[in-house]
């Protein structure tokens, strides 16, 4: 049994997380050298007695960090959800309180939101989503709270297109969707964000215009992506995948330690030096 303080990062796959370097960075610069951060492989059948096993190993742990496919399957087993996460129904951060509560959030929205702000994007028009997965709907969300128009969501299915409209509705976003065949008009928005796979948004390289507004490109391996490189090349501020997982991370790095504010320079700086390495 340890005598510290445990947290870690689940989810299937896992070995890719930058989760653990970054949250460790942070616990070196607040002084806890007690906590540890681990990494565990756990797919949504094994969640529940992952679980169940914490509460019984006899040791303090304050927090886990959740990837796909555990941020909707990890619900039902809460004893309490922030309005943010059950706004989206997606919960990134579980924190452990010492009665034994399970208490879901979702740092992904605000990390969102941060970022942008840290690039200067405070309140846009109108804006842009590429794509209609799990990482669009908190990009609504994140839009909801600085966006004062229209959202148009590229998608590739009616399906799609449907649920991205209802989340619109549910968020308060007015969301209008589009084809993907289509996606290349959706660069001339003043705010693009794109959450599609690695490759998907490649072909849209060479349709970046002339004077780009914002990209939030929330890819961070491999980096830069095509259409990243080619919109820092018109001269068009762009907004990463790495600074969305920093910003996250710090606000989840807050709530499982009770300390703030979360060493943010220390904590991107150990994220870009672990992808420079890889």
């Amino acid at each position: 049994m340890s005598d510290g303080t445990r947290a870690a990062v689940l989810g299937s796959p896992i070995a890719h997380s930058l989760s653990p370097v970054l949250h460790r960075a942070a616990y070196a610069e607040l002084g806890l050298t007690d906590w540890t951060y681990g990494r565990f492989e756990v797919d949504e059948a094994a969640l529940p007695g992952f679980l169940a096993g914490l509460a019984e190993s006899g040791e303090r742990w304050a927090g886990l960090s959740l990837t796909m496919p555990l941020k909707r399957a990890v619900i039902p087993l809460l004893d309490e959800i922030s309005d943010t996460a059950s706004a989206v129904e997606a919960v990134n951060t579980l924190v452990l309180t010492e009665d034994g509560r399970r208490v879901g959030d979702n740092t992904d929205i605000p990390g969102m939101v941060a970022a942008l702000r840290e690039r200067g994007v405070g309140r846009v028009g109108s804006a842009a989503v590429l794509g209609a997965g799990a990482t669009a709907s908190s990009a609504l969300a994140a839009l909801a709270q600085i966006c004062d128009g229209e959202v148009t969501a590229y998608v590739r299915s009616e399906t799609r297109a449907a649920e991205m409209r209802q989340w619109g509705e549910r968020l308060g976003v007015a969301v209008r969707t589009a084809e993907w065949k289509d996606a290349a008009e959706a660069l001339t928005a003043p705010l693009v964000i794109s959450t599609t796979p690695a490759g998907t948004a490649d072909a849209l390289a060479a349709a970046v215009p002339q004077r780009p507004g914002t990209l939030f490109d929330v890819l961070y391996d491999p980096w830069p992506t095509a259409l990243s490189s080619a919109w820092a090349g018109r001269g068009g501020a762009v907004v990463g995948g790495l600074d969305l997982l920093v910003h996250q991370a710090v606000l989840q790095v807050e709530l499982m330690t009770g300390r703030g504010p979360a060493p943010l320079a220390a904590m991107r700086a150990a994220g870009e030096a672990a992808l420079h390495r890889s």
